[in-house]
């Protein structure tokens, strides 16, 4: 029998009772818990906003917004009218935030329903008895969740249209200022000049191979210190004298510590996290991610279990779990891993201050329905997702894993070389998800050895190395520094990365995320005449001010007024002062075939293109077409990179459409040494760059070192 297969809700001789959720497919998952008294409808989203035409915020009126029906949304508006005059009751069921309380408020707005009723309720999760239980308890709009929602709203409102009209007239038409989306971009400018800037420092380490001579194997040690101090070597000179040194003299056993090591699980899942892990693992954008977790949280019909939302609401920053979902995963460790993986007492996690601490993290809403019983119900997508959600639950409050370490000292005269190492005893949480730190990386099988024993070397190395620039950001690492600085909140962090892609002022180079020309031109104006917008602590500061609202702590025209007051005055300065910036198009060396220039790089709605520089006496456009150093297995052809409806890239002959030749894979000329057949270029995390033949049955891998 399934979950769900008894009456739910059931209603007898009662009014029909109008439920207003966001999506259709939230409302289809509820409607099949609810009673037939229960209709649920869908408000496809927000359906009153600021207008698009104008500012929409009257300033001189304590920033009174003007709302208006969404272009579209009229049709639907009447619909659910003529549905809410024919219910009993109306419930308001958006998501349990912000922003789901202000669609709930412009709901009631809307439809004319009576000031502070009960007619709000609240879930985290889609399951029945959440839904029971929110149906039992509705209570009246949170006006303080509102106004910190409004006041966000109508502070980018200010920041958008106040000043991006400079950037139009001084850079470009069409660009914009974010009042957090520049705070990130300032991150990705500072960053790409840190590197710029960076000036690569030499030094020297050095490796040596021991031996102990009942034992076959060698293992390495590196040099640690002289005299009892850390060494830094900084040039070959001192590198080799070292190694002279340490020629004439015996290498000893001078200490061997061991240890049982405990480690802990990591807690549950953030917004933050997730898009974190899903990036790193799964090669998600912080966009797909989220868009998958919506179908997961909004229902998913599972084989044996009905519809059911299978994950708690995913935009929340709270580590908090129920003491329901403890107890239920306390169980399902025992019977499935057995009792010596369910802790003594049951783990908590502590989330930072100012979380929404209402919500739960990320967690399964049913941990008995795991990533195999829910396999054949899902796509690929959803179960990559799903199964990283719910390996993280489950091992966030298994036993620790148990690790015997070893820390090997050897001393040569003056010198100390160190080694470590460490076995595991016991798995504990690992069993369900692995995690290692950069000291474990570095772990060594080491031999058994007493201390005062001789051992003998096998060879001895120095090895160069420089210094590195800070590493660019992914999303992955965007993220977490827009958490750790208190920019955003978990809703806005994939709308920033989106924001700033389609703006075109930063760009994806393979996982990172790099400042284009446009960028850096617009937080130089920004950061000279905008200081307030880019600053982070300002910033971060304002998303405590939001909180406090919340809390009730701030009035939120005070808020607001405090924020553009002093913004009104850059607004006048910069206007007078920016100067005209012109971006040059980037010449090509492709002439134009209709009057011989050169074309450029312009930009368009739908990418780069050709355009001939002589517009507009000749209009002449070419696409920018990418040519891969193969040839078409099929017909000889040349191959070039296109990309799909969804942006995905993948290969294709330019011969289509008489020949259809494709490869989401980039094709090379070598040919497989088993069958003769086509290779494509591949990458894994533990391969690297690898050749693989696309015969279904050979399958032959070639590393690329090894390819001719």
């Amino acid at each position: 029998m399934g979950v769900y297969s008894d009456n739910y809700l059931s209603e007898v001789n009662m009014g029909q009772k109008l439920v207003i959720v966001e999506s259709p497919a939230k409302a289809k998952t509820i409607g099949k818990y609810l009673g037939k008294n229960y209709i649920v409808e869908a408000s496809m989203g927000h359906v009153r906003d600021l207008p698009k035409s104008q500012l929409g915020v009257d300033i001189d009126n304590n920033y009174n917004p003007k709302y208006i029906t969404i272009r579209g949304k009229g049709d639907l508006l009447d619909k659910l009218k003529k549905e809410a005059k024919k219910c009993d009751e109306v419930y308001l069921a958006t998501d349990p935030d912000r922003e789901g309380e202000a669609i709930s408020w412009h709901l009631l707005k809307a439809l004319k329903l009576e000031e502070g009723k009960k007619c709000r309720i609240v879930f985290h999760e889609i399951t029945k008895n959440a839904i029971k239980n929110a149906i039992k308890e509705p209570r009246e709009i949170n006006i303080n969740l509102v106004n910190a929602q409004q006041a966000r709203r109508v502070l980018d409102r200010l920041v958008g249209y106040e000043i991006s009209p400079i950037l139009w007239k001084k850079v470009k038409w069409g660009l914009s200022a974010g009042r957090v989306q520049s705070v990130a971009l300032k991150l990705l400018c500072d960053r790409e000049r840190e590197i710029e800037n960076f000036i690569p420092k030499e030094y020297w380490t050095i490796e040596c191979n021991l031996k102990k001579e009942s034992d076959k194997g060698n293992f390495l040690v590196k040099l640690w210190s002289k005299n009892n101090k850390k060494i830094e070597i900084s040039n070959k000179e001192e590198t080799d004298s070292i190694i002279k040194e340490l020629d004439g003299r015996d290498f000893s056993v001078k200490n061997v510590k061991k240890a049982v090591k405990s480690k802990n699980p990591l807690p549950p899942f953030t917004t933050s996290t997730l898009q974190q892990d899903a990036y790193r693992k799964l090669n998600f954008t912080t966009k797909r991610t989220m868009s998958i977790a919506q179908q997961l949280y909004e229902g998913i019909d599972i084989k044996g279990y009905g519809t059911i939302g299978l994950i708690t609401y995913m935009r929340t920053d709270s580590l908090r779990i129920s003491k329901e979902a403890a107890d239920a995963a306390a169980n399902y460790i025992s019977n499935t891993f057995g009792k010596e993986y369910v802790p003594e007492s049951q783990r908590e996690y502590k989330g930072k201050k100012n979380i929404q601490d209402a919500h739960e993290a990320i967690r399964p809403t049913h941990v008995e329905i795991s990533p195999s019983i829910a396999r054949n119900s899902l796509t690929d997508e959803q179960f990559k997702i799903y199964s990283l959600i719910w390996n993280r639950f489950v091992a966030c409050q298994m036993s620790s894993c148990k690790l015997n370490t070893v820390t090997i000292e050897i001393e040569n005269g003056p010198y100390l070389f160190k080694a470590t190492g460490s076995t595991v005893v016991f798995d504990g949480f690992m069993k369900v998800y692995e995690y290692s730190t950069d000291e474990e990386k570095e772990d060594i099988k080491l031999p058994e050895l007493t201390i005062g024993e001789k051992l003998s070397k096998k060879s001895i190395e120095g090895k160069q190395h420089f210094t590195q620039p800070p590493a660019r950001f992914s999303e992955a690492t965007l993220v977490k520094g827009l958490e750790e600085n208190g920019i955003g909140r978990p809703s806005t962090y994939a709308p920033i990365i989106s924001t700033l892609l389609e703006r075109k002022y930063i760009e994806r180079e393979k996982k990172t995320l790099l400042a284009t020309e446009l960028g850096f031109i617009v937080n130089d104006i920004l950061s000279q005449y905008f200081k307030p917008i880019v600053d982070v602590e300002f910033t971060a500061g304002m998303e405590d001010k939001l909180d406090n609202i919340e809390e009730g702590k701030e009035n939120w025209t005070q808020i607001v007024d405090e924020f553009f007051s002093p913004l009104k005055e850059l607004i006048d300065v910069a206007e007078k002062e920016v100067a005209k910036v012109t971006i040059e198009d980037k010449v090509t060396d492709i002439q134009c075939d209709k009057c011989g220039r050169y074309m450029v790089i312009k930009q368009g709605r739908f990418g780069q293109f050709l355009a001939c520089p002589g517009y507009p006496d000749c209009k002449n456009t070419k696409a920018i077409v990418e040519e891969v150093d193969a040839k078409c297995p099929n017909c000889g052809g040349v191959i070039i990179v296109k990309k799909s409806k969804k942006g995905r890239k993948f290969y294709g002959c330019k011969n289509y459409p008489e020949c259809k030749f494709v490869s989401w894979f980039e094709p090379v000329d070598e040919k497989c040494s088993v069958c003769n057949g086509s290779m494509v270029k591949k990458y894994s995390k533990t391969k690297g760059n690898y050749l693989e033949c696309t015969n279904e049955n050979c399958k032959n891998k070639i590393n690329i070192e090894n390819a001719k």
